[in-house]
């Protein structure tokens, strides 16, 4: 496929000044499945033939698997995010010394035939456009989830969640008149992988953690309620690890709700779909996510939940099956609708990391003029999740599952190895073995950076000029998780 002439408005992107004759590749997203494609194509027998630009509004890759753990004081940010230029394989050279695969940090505003819209204005063009944004949280339509709920989808949701809880402790550790208000009601709607980690770790911190910190709270009115609508936790596990789960999770003081979950939500309540009110300042949505919202600009009508539809070659295709976009729009990761058996892919990471790779052969073989590799098929390596300290369940194909202290250690050895980064690798581990030999959770520093906003200095009391400058103000709370 030839690359099609750079209008007089396209800005070309770093690589792009190499070659103009390269095949260009835009890849939106540095998740899992934007950084497998970017790496896959770099290191193809086509590799000095293309020009990838990887765009992203924030500048690192996120490890989202391990988001509950910085929310609950667990890691530090910095221990889960990498900055996506010094990841090795997106940034690559050609041999005449010019970069083949560079970084973008922008936000994809609009998409047409020929390149894709920056918010500053700028245009890249492409031959291939890979749309791997991710997805957002989907309140579901259920009143007052998204003013007064707390995501867990970046960095920054994260480490506000972080602020919250232990500020919660503040205040009734100062005033007793919170103790009765709900100020230490936490609630987690979602009881899948997400929610029984959080639920299992928030328990953790307030057992192992909060109780030192705070001796004379009365630890005993602290509530940590996890709903679900459904009758069993872990959807899509199996029966034995959902009575595992529900067994270690009661054992740890968390209140279970099965077949329950959230009617309205209001900032100083929560109420359930049983009638139910419960006095709660804390809702964390745990349930439930939606294509971002450059779904709708790709010229293709989003499916259920904002998902993207794409045929059998993660094609974007439109309403009567056809490839959108002559076929060079790919679409993957949780804004990917595919689908097999029947039954939409799991929004996971492995999904993505292999709907990465899968795509990038697709386009080297395309540039090589090579015949289109078979249609994709997922591979379910198996899925695990983690209820607290020493306790996990873990589900492996050919039905080997186990439980406790064996699938812990599997659980942490496997993030380890997925984790990007050595220094990562290392920071994560040596976090994690002090965490276990000390039960202490090193990383619960309360930093607001609106507090840098406004400042007392020798001409008095000023504010910063770019605290009212959305475009180059300091991110919240340690830095910004990926599109």
């Amino acid at each position: 496929m030839s690359a099609q002439p750079t209008s007089q408005h396209d800005t070309p992107s770093p690589a792009a000044g190499a070659r103009r004759d390269r095949h260009r590749v835009v890849v939106v997203g540095g998740g899992f499945g934007g950084l497998n494609v970017v790496r896959e194509l770099g290191r193809s027998a086509v590799a000095g033939d293309l020009d990838v630009v990887l765009v992203d509004k924030r500048n690192h890759h996120t490890f989202q698997p391990l988001l509950y753990q910085v929310a609950t004081a667990g890691l530090q940010p910095h221990d889960i995010g990498m900055s996506l230029r010094s990841i090795r394989g997106v940034r690559r050279t050609g041999p005449d010394g010019r970069p083949t695969t560079d970084v973008r940090l922008g936000e994809v505003v609009d998409v047409d035939d020929h390149g894709v819209v920056l918010a500053d204005g700028a245009r890249l063009p492409y031959d291939h456009l890979v749309v791997a944004a991710g997805g957002i949280t989907n309140d579901l339509g259920i009143p007052g989830v998204a003013e007064h709920a707390f995501g867990l989808k970046s960095l920054p949701e994260a480490a506000q969640l972080r602020n919250h809880l232990l500020r919660r402790f503040e205040a009734a550790s100062a005033d007793p008149a919170h103790l009765s208000d709900g100020t230490l009601t936490f609630v987690i709607a979602g009881g899948g992988p997400t929610g029984v980690e959080l639920a299992g770790a928030l328990a953790e911190l307030v057992d192992q953690v909060l109780t030192e910190d705070h001796p004379t709270l009365d630890i005993a009115h602290v509530r940590i309620v996890l709903l679900e609508l459904t009758d069993r936790l872990l959807p899509g596990f199996s029966d034995r690890s959902h009575r595992v789960a529900l067994q270690r999770l009661e054992r740890r003081g968390v209140e279970v709700r099965l077949g329950t979950g959230a009617e309205e939500v209001t900032a100083d309540q929560v109420t359930l779909s049983n009638g139910e009110v419960l006095p709660a300042r804390t809702l964390v949505w745990a349930t439930g996510i939606a294509g971002v919202p450059l779904g709708a600009k790709l010229g293709v009508e989003p499916g259920r939940a904002g998902r993207i539809p794409v045929d059998a070659r993660m094609r974007a295709v439109d309403a009567d099956g056809r490839p959108a976009r002559d076929g060079r729009l790919l679409v993957i990761g949780d804004l990917a609708g595919a689908v097999a058996g029947g039954d939409a892919l799991p929004q996971v990471a492995p999904v993505a990391i292999q709907q990465g790779r899968y795509v990038a052969d697709l386009i080297v073989r395309e540039v090589a003029g090579d015949e289109p590799p078979p249609p994709f098929r997922y591979r379910d390596k198996g899925k695990m999740a983690t209820i607290g300290r020493t306790d996990a369940v873990v589900e492996l194909p050919f039905k080997l599952r186990f439980s406790g202290f064996p699938a812990w250690i599997a659980w942490l050895v496997l993030h380890l190895l997925w984790l990007v980064g050595f220094r990562n690798r290392i920071s994560v581990l040596v976090t994690w073995a002090w965490n276990y030999l000390t039960y202490d959770h090193s990383a619960r520093l309360l930093i607001d950076q609106r507090e840098a906003e406004e400042a007392d200095t020798s001409k008095g009391r000023i504010r910063r000029s770019w605290a009212d400058r959305s475009e180059d103000a300091p991110p919240p709370e340690g830095n910004a998780g990926s599109t």
